[in-house]
């Protein structure tokens, strides 16, 4: 067990309860489950811990029509047949090893060196994905059943799995993760974050805008509420233009919607909305 300790990044502020259950779930090496709404830094975590413990980070980015062999390893028939067919291959056609490739978990298991394995969105995978993956994250093994084959862990990585509740997971797969969620930053803790990016930024830009992405996250109808890297981002687009004055907030006069809202129902709603005054 290792004695390293997670104390945030460089860029990510991080919580006390978040620290504790990091911290708690490398101690029993059991995997991290994070849920919350898009943009409350679940993907950003493992960035920071790979950063904070000097880890390489390997990411798995769950899609749903994924298989579970496909992140464990790939076998490439084609290029075998191909070489096979042309014969101008250094490798040895003969030998299948030569042909698989590692997916990402193989990866983390085969590296000489601990890693983070980031498994994001496991919500959009099947359960029977989920299930088997778990299994294979408990046993630290898997077979490679071309070459009659298993590969052990070298190193058990750091694993941190993110969902956006879009689909339950099964209670076997809750029962054997750690658990957090995290909520959406409440205005002293934006400021904090928008403050770790920006260090030098106006207090009076950084106020106006962090209450005006506030009024703006609370419009009726909104598919899409713009996130922390929305935020981010405007304020970066406010501060690099010359022209604007933060007080231009206050009054309503609100630029660049189209950073904080990505889809277009929502921009026109939001611009609809501004433009009627409604927004002060």
């Amino acid at each position: 067990m290792s004695n390293d300790k997670f104390r945030g990044a460089s860029r990510y502020i991080l919580d006390e309860e978040l620290a504790k259950i990091v911290n708690i779930s490398m101690a029993l090496e059991m995997p991290l489950l994070l849920k919350g709404e898009p943009g409350t830094g679940k993907t950003m975590l493992a960035y920071a811990i790979s950063e904070n413990l000097n880890m390489p980070l390997i990411i798995l980015n769950v899609k749903s029509s994924m298989k579970l062999v496909d992140a464990l390893y790939q076998y490439d028939t084609l290029t075998r047949l191909n070489d096979s067919r042309f014969g101008d291959s250094k490798r040895n056609v003969a030998n299948i090893e030569e042909y698989i490739r590692m997916g990402k978990i193989g990866q983390a298991f085969t590296t000489d060196i601990k890693t983070v394995l980031l498994i994001d969105e496991i919500d959009k995978a099947d359960t029977d994905f989920q299930d088997d993956m778990l299994d294979v994250l408990d046993q630290m093994s898997f077979d490679i059943i071309e070459i009659d084959k298993t590969i052990k862990a070298k190193n058990r990585p750091v694993i941190i799995i993110t969902s956006n509740a879009k689909k339950d997971l099964s209670d076997p797969f809750l029962g054997r993760c750690n658990f957090h969620h995290i909520a959406f930053p409440d205005p002293k803790m934006m400021r904090k974050i928008i403050h770790a990016h920006f260090p030098t930024l106006s207090e009076e830009l950084e106020e106006n805008a962090i209450a005006t992405f506030y009024k703006l996250r609370e419009l009726d109808s909104i598919e899409k509420k713009p996130a922390t890297r929305e935020l981010i981002n405007w304020i970066r687009a406010l501060n690099a233009d010359s022209d604007f004055h933060p007080k231009k907030l206050l009054k309503g006069d609100i630029p660049y919607l189209g950073v904080l809202f990505k889809k277009s129902q929502d921009y026109e709603r939001a611009t609809s909305f501004v433009n009627r005054k409604r927004f002060i």
